[in-house]
């Protein structure tokens, strides 16, 4: 089941990026960034206070929230403070690079995972899982020659690395997300509603200082209808995600690649729908990244 859980969370990831791109373009980062945690939170908290006024129903319905120790929250928000970083570097590189470039690059967030899953939770991996894993990195490593003829030089551009850092504070959190669900017994929508609150607080002070005192920058600031559809996807995808962690036997190595399966509707439909760039040569490494996912699913 825990599979399955996985593949819906892919699917609200791949719809998620797609109003992500329509998001940011044109437009200032960090506000995006903060309506989107800020719709989130909000699409949560209606959640949270129904289950206040009627904790039956809402234990009976499955969104039931715990009560915590403080030690927990400083749990939680070590993931808020590392899931800003990497929200902030992927943005900026989502606002200066075609999605088809940026989304193969996080593809390769479960390479970081799988080595901490085998260091940190001692998770074997067999034959077919090494192959898959192998088989993703390397047709992430295709797309950087792709890019090159967008006039995007791998080595040279700062949003790449950007981009690069963004990917792997986001595979530590992934690390960090089974600490949270399976050790600590945090059920998702309690995990959700203090991470969405703390990662709020902590644009509002990062904004306070570099957007809001200045004028120009609050009226280039564009609202789309895309920055709420991001916060409301991106919840149901951790959802289904944290969900499918609750489970012992999960892997999160597994869960990880899995969630690659979000390219089919990254790449192919947000190629159409922004008229990037060698879409067909493009395909060639998303089947190369798809056959490394089918492997892991295989084994």
């Amino acid at each position: 089941m825990w599979m399955y859980l996985g593949l819906l969370a892919a699917l609200f990831l791949g719809l998620h990026n797609l109003c992500k791109k329509h998001a940011v373009q044109g437009n200032e980062v960090f506000p995006v960034l903060l309506g989107t945690i800020a719709s989130g939170f909000i699409f949560v908290a209606t959640f949270y206070i129904l289950a206040i006024f009627y904790p039956d129903y809402a234990a009976n319905h499955g969104y039931d929230f715990q009560e915590i120790p403080w030690q927990t929250h400083g749990y939680i928000f070590i993931k808020s403070m590392i899931m800003a970083g990497s929200w902030i570097l992927a943005y900026q590189a989502l606002k200066h690079l075609p999605l088809t470039i940026v989304t193969p690059i996080r593809s390769a967030g479960p390479f970081f995972t799988f080595i901490g899953a085998i260091i940190i939770y001692k998770e074997s991996p067999n034959v077919y899982q090494w192959l898959g894993f192998f088989v993703i990195i390397f047709s992430v490593m295709l797309y950087s020659r792709i890019g090159k003829k967008e006039g995007i030089i791998f080595k040279r551009n700062k949003w790449i690395f950007a981009i690069i850092g963004a990917t792997f504070l986001g595979a530590s959190s992934g690390l960090y997300d089974k600490f949270l669900i399976q050790n600590l017994s945090l059920n998702p929508q309690t995990l959700q509603f203090w991470f969405c609150l703390y990662t709020l607080l902590i644009l509002l002070v990062i904004l306070s200082i570099t957007w809001f005192p200045y004028a120009e920058k609050r009226r280039a600031f564009t609202f789309r209808w895309s920055i709420i559809a991001v916060g409301v996807l991106l919840q149901a995808a951790d959802y289904f995600y944290f969900k499918a962690l609750q489970d012992p036997e999960a892997l999160i190595m597994l869960l990880s690649a899995i969630k690659r399966s979000q390219l089919i509707i990254a790449v192919v439909i947000g190629g159409l729908v922004f008229r990037e760039k060698n879409k067909r040569k493009k395909l060639v490494p998303l089947a190369g990244i798809l056959i490394g996912v089918f492997l892991i699913l295989y084994s």
